[in-house]
């Protein structure tokens, strides 16, 4: 089992180097290892033996370990010698203007056969929590050292208190973590020599894409993964497939570390890129299709993406974004005619046999949008095993069962989904685009028992008339879960009354994944409720100054789940308490530990499952040649959830339909203003400042 966390440090990596390599500063900061002591008469270097172990709730595990590679100020890096079987690394690589990328990595193999590997496996989250909490000591010690002393009980501005206390009992974690997965049926009896195959391709792999169909081919080769418009595709041949483009596109010079961004609806050839891209160890980028032209061109070049994978649809819009780039066609109705090579042609030419696994795992980046409204990529490792068994602790999936995946797939919940279906080799079935009575249609036919949507699905499939909703059998459906925007209790009871007690409801965010899922019991029980925290997920509702607020009382919700990205591509994060992480919302708790979410602490919006920041549309609006100025609010929405209103200062001549046209040219559609009211002038205080509040209460009086 391999386990890395990763932290960028404001410090020279020739600082860190001494603290990670000198027994003396690792000691204190290494979280839970009991021992980190000098075997022998070398204290550090190539060659330096330590006795290492380190605390899993009430087990000790480690031995003695030699150091193998130590090229200062980069890589130290050891092997065991005895005891449990387990290799580590520190990688320091400067990221310029004084900052360095830290990574700390664990990978080790307990003996004992398949539920031995199980058992590592669900207990990686607390491996992952000792490293992380490690990389924050790091920081913190090197904050002292720069006379910047964090508070006694809680570091600002995404510092993070010291752990030094045990956690939870790992015995009792990790039991439970298997229930879990016997629930899921992933705990069952195998073929010996399909069960040795697949943790061959787990461990050589690791929690990724490429692992999760390798896994499934060696267990099941001949069951259905994918069903598209173009057919079915089975687990071998998904990974035969795989296999031949990842080898493609390394005769086409992509390789480990390199960029390759995704703009592709919901279909084979955006999974078999991702897949690809992950045996190559290269960084997988998902572009929203809804972004426009001059976005693209921004987030391409900002992510240094080699090559740009697309469907034919797009190749317009991508026509700046794809200047100088390496670029390969997805879908296209006439591949003959298509304007760059296709996947297909990738994958009939290429090699199928088996690639050799990168050093490094790829990363995931899902593009969000920023303070300012502009794109930001949320960058994370893969998501690891203890993220599915908080997810399947809450919502019951099971192994080998069919998931129509509705949510685009480029969207934090449509990509959660098809990686929870490579962990339970799920039968995807895929639509490019959403439509209501195709869904239900689709769920009929495939008998389908899962069906992840966005809210405004749920709205759509319900505007169908009576008798078109009564026209398809959808008695397979077990879950419904949901995510991306507020889903209103009126809408969560309607849906259930029609299709029956399946809507899981669940609250996160990109960049803090989730925090609190709604069971179809609470969504009835207590209207409005976000639900309770899953399994390994701490929820804290916190004051101003970072303090824990008591039940009923509405704060700032902070969440630690192990699977918070790692910052935004471009710099920055989120801001982070005692290592739980904002989620930008305000709220309170139940006294049944239930979540009630009542609004963002900034003025952002949430329109159809996407973030929208007024400020963006009104710097665009303020360009145009017929407008003075420009503000624009967040006004609610029975179908999107909310959507953006602009009040305009125009020109003469100017019409709210022309601005609409030009922000649609320049924007992605959920940023187009639901309405543009043209004023004589916008209300402002004393200093200049406009005045929303008024402009929220003339919408209000409006719409009264």
């Amino acid at each position: 089992m391999r386990v890395e966390e990763k932290l960028t440090i404001e410090a020279s990596a020739e600082r860190i180097w001494t603290y990670v390599t000198e027994p003396a500063h690792a000691r204190s900061i290494l979280a839970g290892f009991t021992r980190w002591e000098v075997a022998g008469e070398q204290e550090s270097g190539l060659g330096a033996r330590y006795i290492m172990r380190i605390e899993l709730g009430s087990a000790e595990i480690g031995g003695l370990v030699e150091v193998v590679e130590f090229d200062a100020p980069r890589d130290m890096a050891w092997n065991s010698i005895t005891g449990l079987d387990q290799r580590g690394r520190w990688r320091l690589r400067d990221r310029g203007d004084g900052r360095t990328e830290v990574t700390f990595r664990l990978t080790y193999q307990a003996p004992g056969g398949l539920l031995a590997t199980v058992t590592d496996r669900v207990a990686a989250p607390l491996v992952a929590r000792r490293l992380r909490d490690s990389l924050h000591n790091l920081r913190h010690e090197l904050e002292k050292e720069d006379g910047v002393e964090a508070d006694s009980d809680r570091s600002r501005g995404g510092g993070v208190r010291r752990v030094v206390g045990k956690s939870a009992s790992a015995a009792e974690q990790g039991l439970e973590a298997v229930r879990v997965f016997r629930r899921a049926g992933l705990i069952e009896p195998m073929r010996p020599d399909r069960a040795a195959r697949a943790l061959r391709e787990l461990w050589r792999f690791g929690s990724t894409p490429a692992a999760g169909y390798a896994a499934s081919a060696a267990r099941t080769p001949g069951a259905t993964a994918i069903i598209d418009e173009l057919g079915e595709l089975s687990f071998g041949e998904m990974h035969k497939r795989t296999n031949a483009l990842a080898h493609s596109l390394a005769d086409a010079g992509i390789g480990e570390g390199d960029g390759v961004a995704i703009m592709c609806r919901d279909h084979r050839g955006f999974i078999e890129a991702t897949v690809a891209a992950s045996k190559l160890g290269a960084n997988a980028l998902y572009m929203n299709t809804a972004f426009a032209a001059p976005q693209l061109a921004e987030v391409v070049k900002r992510e240094k993406a080699k090559a740009i994978v697309y469907d034919e649809e797009f190749s317009e819009v991508l026509a700046d974004a794809g200047r100088r780039r390496k670029r390969f066609v997805a879908w296209s109705d006439d591949p003959a005619s298509a304007p760059d090579p296709t996947l297909q042609s990738l994958i009939e030419s290429g090699d199928n046999r088996d690639v050799v696994p990168p050093k490094d795992e790829g990363r995931t980046v899902i593009l969000t949008s920023g303070t300012t409204g502009t794109p930001k990529g949320a960058a994370r490792s893969s998501p690891g095993v203890g993220a599915a068994v908080s997810i399947l602790s809450r919502i019951p999936l099971h192994a080998r069962e069919r998931t129509l995946i509705a949510a685009p797939l480029f969207h934090s919940w449509g990509f959660a989904h098809f990686t929870l279906g490579l962990l339970l080799s799920s039968t995807l079935i895929l639509r490019r685009r959403f439509d209501p009575e195709g869904t239900l249609a689709g769920i009929e036919e495939h008998r389908a028992q899962h069906c992840p949507m966005v809210p405004v699905m749920l709205k759509r499939i319900l505007d169908l008339p009576e008798e078109t909703r009564r026209r398809y059998d959808t008695s397979s459906l077990r879950t419904v879960a949901v995510s991306g925007s507020a889903l209103s209790t009126d809408l969560a009871h309607r849906f259930m009354d029609e299709f029956g007690e399946v809507v899981y409801n669940l609250y996160g965010s990109t960049e803090v994944a989730w925090v609190s899922v709604a069971s179809p019991h609470e969504l009835r029980a207590a209207p409005g409720t976000a639900g309770s925290p899953p399994m390994g997920t701490i929820l804290r509702i916190l004051d101003e100054g970072g303090g824990r607020l008591p039940t009923g009382q509405t704060g700032r919700i902070f969440v630690a789940n192990g699977a918070q990205f790692e910052g935004y591509t471009g710099g920055g994060s989120k801001e982070v308490v005692d290592g739980l992480m904002s989620t930008g919302d305000v709220g309170h708790l139940d006294d049944a530990g239930r979540l009630f979410v009542e609004g963002r602490d900034d003025d952002m919006i949430v329109s159809g499952g996407e973030n929208v920041f007024p400020q963006e549309v009104e710097e665009l609006l303020e360009a145009h040649s017929g407008v003075k100025e420009a503000a624009v609010i967040g006004v609610d929405d029975e179908e999107w959830g909310q959507r953006l209103k602009a009040f305009v200062v125009g020109r003469d001549g100017t019409s709210a339909d022309d601005l609409k046209g030009y922000v649609k040219e320049n924007l992605a559609r959920y940023k187009v203003p639901r309405e543009i009211e043209l004023l004589g002038e916008l209300p402002r205080n004393q200093t200049g400042k406009v005045l929303k509040r008024e402009l929220r209460e003339r919408e209000a009086e409006g719409a009264s």
